[in-house]
């Protein structure tokens, strides 16, 4: 361990994490990267400011019991829209990854098989204290774990039901490799849907994600779910550099492997050592993905420049389900 590390420090280097693991701030090393395209986002980009009423009320609790949501973790622009209606996403076995995808923020290192233990029973408590409706659970990719988390995230969505029983839980989940044995152990918890994100066409998966992720790997992973009955879904960032047939491809192969619910948004750099946007996509083009997403099949398709896998997913839920989703 190298105590010569900082505790803090700037996008791209290296520092040491409070549970003593060395890390990378934002998950890239720092880089440079010619961009060509205008930094100054387009005005579709702008969303109401957050003050629903449960959204106040929400807000104050996390801050009163400093708990952690990827919702403000990310800077949301939809947290206001998802927790003015019970909706949030919790994200689980820590906050360093093992993997380095090119898109992602998330710090990145070897967490030596480090977990909270406590932490099923911490999650399952704020969900019970945020009274959320619907709840999506994520993690980081923990591929130093033997069954890669699955144990850990089931045991948190086992507790989850047993605090909220009425609460429907969204597992936003890692691939484990593609092993179907860890995938059975997150899968047997009983958890509503299993979400994996495509993210992007097969051409930039390599260029988008970390070696050990892939295209057909999310699509085997998603097909396996499907088959054992549960409800799947998975989500794509567009503006990377892919074609109109590239996306429709994806759709189509996401279709064949049996998902029920697709997110569409657009990518944004989250530093300037993550790729660049080579594309800002207009929310018409997002509009012609929506109805080419149900012409191929998919029963619920969500597109637009702001939407993030997890946005409203209790609305996609309860349609999906003949619900109403006021």
């Amino acid at each position: 361990m190298n105590k010569t590390l900082p505790r803090r420090t700037n996008s791209g280097k290296k520092y040491l994490a409070d549970n003593g693991v060395v890390a990378i701030k934002d998950g890239i090393k720092v880089q440079v990267i010619e961009t060509e395209l205008n930094e100054i986002k387009p005005s579709w980009f702008k969303v109401p400011f957050p003050n629903g009423d449960n959204y106040l009320s929400l807000k104050s609790m996390v801050k009163d019991r400093k708990l952690n949501s990827v919702c403000e973790e990310s800077k949301c622009p939809n947290i206001g829209e998802c927790w003015d209606n019970r909706t949030a996403t919790l994200m689980v076995l820590g906050n360093i990854c093992t993997r380095a995808c090119h898109f992602c923020a998330v710090d990145t290192g070897n967490p030596k098989g480090w977990v909270d233990s406590k932490e099923p029973s911490s999650v399952a408590k704020t969900v019970k204290f945020m009274n959320l409706g619907y709840v999506v659970i994520t993690s980081v990719d923990r591929d130093d774990l033997d069954d890669g988390g699955a144990s850990h995230i089931s045991k948190c969505v086992v507790a989850t039901k047993a605090e909220s029983p009425k609460t429907k839980v969204e597992v936003l989940s890692p691939d484990f490799q593609g092993q179907t044995k860890n995938l059975d152990i997150l899968l047997d918890s009983k958890l509503d849907v299993f979400s994996q994100n495509l993210e992007t066409v097969e051409r930039l998966t390599s260029t988008v994600r970390d070696p050990r992720a892939g295209y057909h790997q999310t699509l085997q992973v998603l097909e396996y779910t499907r088959n054992k009955g549960f409800t799947t879904k998975s989500g794509m960032m567009l503006g990377l550099g892919e074609t109109y047939r590239e996306v429709e491809q994806a759709m189509v192969d996401l279709y064949n492997s049996g998902i029920e619910i697709l997110t569409l948004g657009q990518y944004l750099s989250p530093t300037k050592n993550h790729l660049p946007v080579k594309e800002y996509i207009s929310p018409e083009r997002f509009q012609e993905y929506e109805y080419l997403g149900h012409q191929i099949g998919l029963k619920e398709v969500v597109a637009g420049p702001l939407i993030r896998s997890s946005y409203r997913a209790d609305k996609s839920y309860k349609r999906l389900n003949g619900k109403s989703d006021d």
